[in-house]
């Protein structure tokens, strides 16, 4: 312990010596300094971009701007744990996350896009998409949830309606969380384990690693034809889930221009 002292910065040593860091050693059943470290790091560093976080909602609500951000990536890729980590701390009252249920008979028979407009944002409000229109870029026709048909129209249309979304002042940025096939099947298997979270498995994930290849092919056609220079996508390594997460959030600070 003394050899790994010497080594220690003061500000370590303040970090280890801190509220959240004495928890951190204390619920530790093996200390382990570096990786307390770097908790603690992420910690700080993730409060400190939240605080920024608050600063560019009041902006949103000040002018009267209007927010979407889409969240894509494979099942298990950590897209529900970004967006908490972005909207832990700001105005409940002005922001909404939308996950959407499986379409009704009467939004199947509309045009695809209404039921998602029907969601969009209103001036000094944030909304989150967990999963978006792009369901029908990938998941849709690797399932057999739409006609072929129905994916062309999709892919021939979807530009054009985010020009009209971003032409209409709508902020829009669009997130790719991307994982490998060995950190799915990974957390797939945790998530069988744990009690808590095993509601979150649905028949579409219990295919996901059969279906991997195909689910690739749709994704590169989706990224060639829908990486229009007004909404790019930003595509986020999400491997490493604090990383990820702490880099989405750089991203929307970098992206939205609050002052």
């Amino acid at each position: 312990m003394s050899t790994i002292a010497t080594t220690l910065s003061k500000e370590d040593i303040s970090l280890l010596n801190s509220k959240i860091g004495l928890e951190i050693l204390l619920k530790s059943k093996k200390i382990d300094i570096p990786k307390t470290l770097a908790e603690l790091k992420y910690i700080n560093t993730l409060r400190e971009k939240q605080e920024e976080l608050v600063k560019l909602q009041n902006w949103v609500i000040e002018n009267d701007k209007k927010v979407v951000i889409i969240f894509e990536g494979r099942d298990a890729a950590g897209k529900g744990g970004a967006i908490r980590r972005i909207t832990e701390y700001i105005n409940p009252r002005q922001f909404r996350i939308v996950a959407l249920n499986i379409p009704t008979e009467d939004e199947r028979k509309q045009w695809f896009f209404q039921r998602y407009i029907n969601q969009l944002p209103k001036p000094g409000e944030i909304v989150f998409f967990d999963r978006s229109w792009y369901n029908r870029a990938v998941v849709e026709p690797v399932n057999g949830f739409c006609t072929e048909h129905e994916y062309e129209i999709f892919m021939d249309q979807v530009n054009e309606f985010e020009k009209m979304l971003i032409q209409s002042d709508t902020l829009l940025i669009k997130f790719y969380f991307s994982i490998t096939k060995q950190e799915q099947a990974k957390r797939f298997k945790q998530i069988k384990k744990d009690p808590k979270k095993q509601w979150k498995m649905t028949a579409v994930d219990e295919k996901a690693q059969e279906l991997w290849d195909q689910y690739t092919t749709y994704k590169q056609r989706m990224f060639a034809e829908t990486n229009s220079q007004i909404a790019p996508w930003k595509i986020i390594d999400a491997d490493k889930k604090s990383p990820a997460r702490l880099e989405a959030i750089c991203h929307v600070l970098e992206t939205i221009p609050y002052t």
